[in-house]
């Protein structure tokens, strides 16, 4: 898997706000993106995952595995999207809120129940299935809807400020899991953060941002 970023221009009422040329990451790749507020990152995520607002004008392509699928609605794009709040429904135990993520062709109630069991093993949260997500903690929150995105099996992912509201000793934690679990997946992903160390965690590309245009790359 391959996610390719071509020559981006995105304007609001004819003003440039966000220029990027070819990017490319590979699979199981992490490419951070660092920048101040109002660089551009947040417009960068909503046009990658196909929710930016029709009132921006965007040119350029994303491609996943060669496919165009720039013009493809959000949920066909399987491109996963985990935010820095971890969303989950208060109303649905961890494994109906799992089983939002699992794709429609796993069908028949074992067949779902065993998907999810397995990814709860796997993040070492075996038995948590009929917990109330408001008994767990932050770093049980967090890994729950880390693997609702990883079972809707995204062909990529993009990770918006996702250790930012952790204490310090989780967040590291965190880093590690996430990192591994989707190079694991060979998962290209793309990193938003204000935080050098979660960029020195995922340990590739940096791209910094400043008003909307590419400044530096490392």
């Amino acid at each position: 898997m391959s996610l390719v970023i071509e020559d981006l221009e995105i304007t609001l009422d004819g003003q440039l706000l966000l220029a990027l040329p070819r990017c490319e990451l590979a699979a199981g790749e992490v490419v951070t993106v660092m920048g101040p507020s109002g660089s551009g990152k947040s417009t960068l995520l909503a046009w990658l995952s196909g929710a930016l607002d029709p009132a921006f004008h965007a040119r350029g392509r994303v491609l996943l595995d060669g496919r165009d699928v720039s013009l493809l609605p959000p949920a066909r794009r399987r491109i996963g999207l985990l935010f820095q709040d971890d969303l989950l429904f208060p109303h649905l135990s961890v494994a109906e809120n799992l089983a939002f993520g699992l794709p429609a062709d796993v069908r028949g109630r074992a067949a779902r129940m065993a998907r999810i069991a397995a990814a709860l093993e796997e993040a070492e949260l075996a038995g948590f299935g009929s917990r109330d997500p408001a008994t767990l903690s932050g770093g049980q929150r967090a890994r729950v809807a880390l693997l609702r995105t990883l079972l809707a099996e995204p062909r990529a992912l993009l990770l918006d400020e996702p250790f930012g509201k952790l204490d310090v000793a989780l967040r590291e934690r965190m880093r590690g899991f996430v990192f591994e679990t989707v190079r694991k997946l060979c998962v290209p992903v793309l990193l938003v953060t204000h935080d050098p160390a979660d960029a020195s965690a995922a340990g590739g590309c940096v791209l910094e941002l400043m008003q909307g245009k590419l400044v530096g790359a490392g």
